[in-house]
């Protein structure tokens, strides 16, 4: 095979284009859950200590193979090993601005703020519950969406049974809380 099939850029260092993840507002922190905070503590160690000396050890191994030009081992081992750099990178980055913020100091609130799970009801009727973390914690599928989203936005500061507007794509639309809970501490 050609090298110019497989020569990577090595200008691939657009940390936050792979990831997928929105971007932090400028001039706002990295809020964050203990929950959230302890996973990417995690996956960084893993990173670290774990996944990229093995990916090393591959690598030197397929080095020591002679031609490296058709070392399949190799070339997808340098390619793991900058995927992997990237990543810690980004980790790092990312918690070097983090704020964590235990919400268990609101328990017993009714007001929603970072960290509440809350219920609402929209005009249709229609029931929703989602829990407001941190950007790098938002799983839409389990109910957790981003402090920055516009939902999060329009439920932050209000209270149980407010009813706040929403702008959406198809128009206005109001949102009734009908709970807030944040974990015990």
């Amino acid at each position: 095979m050609n090298k110019a099939f497989v020569k990577e850029s090595e200008n691939d260092d657009d940390d936050d284009l792979d990831v997928g993840l929105p971007a932090i507002p400028a001039g706002t922190k990295n809020y964050m859950t203990p929950a959230g905070h302890k996973r990417i503590k995690d996956e960084l160690f893993q990173l670290i200590d774990f996944d990229r000396p093995e990916v090393v050890k591959i690598v030197s191994w397929a080095a020591s193979n002679g031609d490296r030009s058709e070392n399949g081992d190799y070339i997808y081992g340098k390619r793991r090993l900058r995927e992997i750099d990237r990543r810690i990178r980004f980790l790092t980055k990312r918690l070097d601005i983090a704020e964590v913020v235990d919400p268990s100091v609101h328990h017993g609130s009714d007001q929603v703020f970072f960290g509440a799970t809350v219920t609402y009801e929209n005009q249709r009727g229609e029931q929703h519950t989602v829990t407001i973390v941190g950007i790098d914690e938002l799983d839409p599928l389990n109910g957790k969406i981003s402090w920055i989203s516009p939902v999060a936005r329009a439920l932050t500061k209000a209270r149980e049974g407010d009813s706040v507007p929403l702008k959406t794509p198809s128009g206005m639309d109001e949102l009734t809380i009908l709970e807030v809970r944040y974990p015990a501490p």
